[in-house]
């Protein structure tokens, strides 16, 4: 009986101190990052039978286990993919935000001194310090939109570094977590006893990953985990890792982008298939963000510049020379893919500019046809043959040929902020007064016929005219004298050319076009009625006609089909930038707030809770107490069988 008493004791006193042991071990890790909160689990011991009943013989230690619920430790970490891909999104929109809409820094004030000075100039347009004043702050606004890339361009390069640190931290923590896998698996095989400080490393080491991209956890033969991420990707398989990778983009040597290695061959992984964590956020930014408002604002600087040549070239500068392109505008970028087979050298121009998009386009060639994918909405179209037009833009294949697979990355409008230049450092060539005069020929017309200003093509200086253009009215033609050129009329959408000499029919509020040049005649003619239209040769040097109609380009919607000012575009930009800045951020505290919830809930299962470990404490201290109180019974019952066995 003593023998039995002294081994429940004993097995009693060792259940304490197991559980004072595990007690202070949460205390000592209860701030430990990633630690799981342990229990002991015991049980009673089995009992013998002595004839009259069972009598048991104390307790048994099962295990040291970890509080843990897997669904919670999955939902924190889908929590913290997410939250750190919006944050890391929200913090580089943040950064263009603050930018664009800056007011001594941003386009606008640039671009409002510009065409300030430009209406000054109007009003003296001889005078030389004020055509001074214009072309510096037309330097002003060109070195403005270059420093706005530039520093876009600046969030490029971070972008560059930071998906290489992130993709290395993948790297490491697979490594770290395959090798994690192996101990783990040995210790289990050796004892059958899970190692709970080598797995709460292991799932912090997942929590790890998670805020660098979405990770998904299967677990393989109750031990190791086999761990995937983005959309499926494996990066560890037991005690094996796949490596993520940067690699420049084929199609942009100055543009990173995350590949996948595996047997030695990389692919390039694209934004869809690499999803949460700050690799998925800078990502998604970049594509979605960064990009497009770098094309934006590209756009602007191309449509402002080149609507701004279109009516520069309209007018004569000092010497009486019509003028020519005030701004020198980029062209558009074309790259070959660098797996292209063939030798095709694909040139792209700009033949409207009112028509161009603010996206990229990619040419591809399957053998028989070419596709011009728009990327934005990737809206294709199919030719047979090139060059093709689409969206103001010309296709050409201007050497070599095409191999089936190959395509381009065509980019409009990316560069076109940080290229546009001036192209005019003589003042005298400022061409601001009008090319054309137009007048009612006859002071003697009777009718109330007006001719409206003349406007020309951008290829009229090639052919101007030297001489007067007359236009006579009888019965319910027009004449024009002399007749050696064609006449096209447009009323509303419908136009009609007539051959040189012949009678136009008259129609109120037509529109005439003749030699690269086009004006309005309205009203009610009579016969006998004359207009003209003349070379300016009266005073170049004094006339404002064209400094008006450049000033004029200032409202004048000329972006996005016609539709848009360069002021409102850039307003435009600078509040959707700012939308998508709050609509992030926004996101991103919600995000936070699910992380923070799944966190606390987690850890309300899991986290160490120093009261309820204070109160286990006292509990095993006095179960180690009773137990040693126990073994002191036992003992002097054992002396007692001895004494009366004498």
């Amino acid at each position: 009986m003593g023998f039995g008493i002294l081994d429940i004791g004993k097995s009693a006193i060792n259940a304490a101190q197991a559980g004072l042991t595990t007690t202070g071990h949460n205390i000592a890790n209860a701030k430990t990052p990633g630690y799981t909160r342990q229990i002991v689990v015991q049980r009673a011991a089995s009992s013998l039978n002595y004839g009259f009943g069972y009598l048991g013989q104390g307790t048994k230690i099962d295990a040291v286990e970890r509080i843990t619920n897997e669904l919670s430790v999955r939902r924190v970490n889908n929590s913290q993919a997410s939250s750190s891909s919006f944050a890391a999104y929200s913090t580089q929109m943040q950064k263009i935000d603050n930018l664009l809409a800056d007011q001594s820094a941003g386009l606008a004030p640039a671009m409002q001194d510009f065409f300030a000075s430009l209406q000054s100039l109007s009003t003296t347009p001889a005078d030389i310090p004020s055509r001074q004043v214009m072309l510096s702050s037309a330097q002003a606004l060109a070195s403005r939109f270059h420093s706005l890339d530039d520093s876009l361009n600046q969030t490029r390069d971070e972008i560059n570094m930071q998906l290489t640190s992130n993709i290395n931290l993948v790297n490491s923590y697979a490594t770290q977590i395959a090798s994690l896998n192996d101990s783990i698996s040995v210790a289990v095989n050796a004892t059958g006893i899970q190692p709970n400080d080598l797995l709460d490393q292991r799932d912090l080491l997942v929590n790890d990953l998670s805020k660098q991209i979405k990770t998904t956890i299967v677990k393989q033969d109750g031990d190791a985990y086999n761990v995937y991420v983005g959309n499926g990707l494996p990066l560890v398989i037991s005690n094996s890792t796949f490596n993520l990778k940067t690699m420049n983009s084929p199609t942009d040597p100055n543009r990173l982008e995350v590949a996948y290695e595996k047997n030695g061959l990389s692919t390039i992984l694209g934004t869809s298939s690499i999803t949460g964590g700050e690799i998925g956020g800078l990502l998604q930014f970049r594509t979605e963000s960064l990009d497009n408002i770098q094309n934006q604002l590209g756009q602007i600087a191309i449509t402002f510049g080149e609507s701004f040549n279109q009516q520069h070239r309209q007018g004569l500068d000092s010497t009486g020379t019509i003028g020519g392109n005030f701004f020198n505008i980029p062209p558009p970028e074309t790259t070959p893919n660098a797996n292209n087979t063939g030798n095709a050298v694909v040139s792209t121009s700009m033949t409207d500019v009112s028509l161009l998009t603010s996206s990229n386009y990619r040419l591809k060639y399957d053998g028989s046809q070419y596709t011009v994918t728009r990327l934005s909405d990737n809206t294709s179209q199919s030719f047979s043959s090139l060059p093709q037009k689409v969206d103001g833009l010309q296709f050409s294949v201007s050497a070599g040929s095409m191999n089936a697979g190959d395509n381009f990355l065509i980019k409009p409008t990316a560069n076109g902020s940080a290229a546009i230049t001036v192209a005019i450092s003589n003042v005298k060539n400022l061409a601001l007064g009008n090319t054309l005069v137009t007048s009612a020929k006859n002071t003697a017309n009777t009718g109330s016929g007006t001719i409206s200003s003349a406007n020309v093509a951008t290829n009229y200086s090639a052919s101007p005219i030297t001489s007067p253009i007359n236009f006579t009215f009888s019965g319910s033609n027009l004449t024009s004298s002399p007749a050696t050129q064609a006449v096209t009329v447009t009323n509303g959408n419908t136009s009609t050319t007539y051959p040189a000499g012949t009678p136009v029919p008259y129609t109120n509020g037509m529109k005439i076009s003749i030699a690269n040049i086009s004006f309005t005649l309205s009203g009610t003619l009579n016969n006998g009625d004359q207009f003209s239209l003349s070379p300016n040769t009266t005073n170049p040097p004094g006339s404002n006609s064209n400094a008006l109609l450049l000033n004029a380009l200032r409202t004048k919607p000329t972006i996005n089909g016609s539709t848009t000012s360069f002021e409102n575009a850039f307003g435009q930009l600078v509040s959707n930038v700012g939308n998508k800045t709050r609509e992030i951020k926004t996101s991103a505290e919600a995000e936070l707030k699910t992380l923070e919830a799944a966190t606390a809930e987690q850890q309300s299962e899991s986290g160490v809770n120093l009261d309820e470990e204070a109160t286990n404490l006292l509990r095993y201290q006095q179960a180690y107490q009773a137990a040693g109180k126990m073994m002191q019974i036992a003992s002097q019952l054992f002396d007692v069988l001895l004494t009366l066995g004498r």
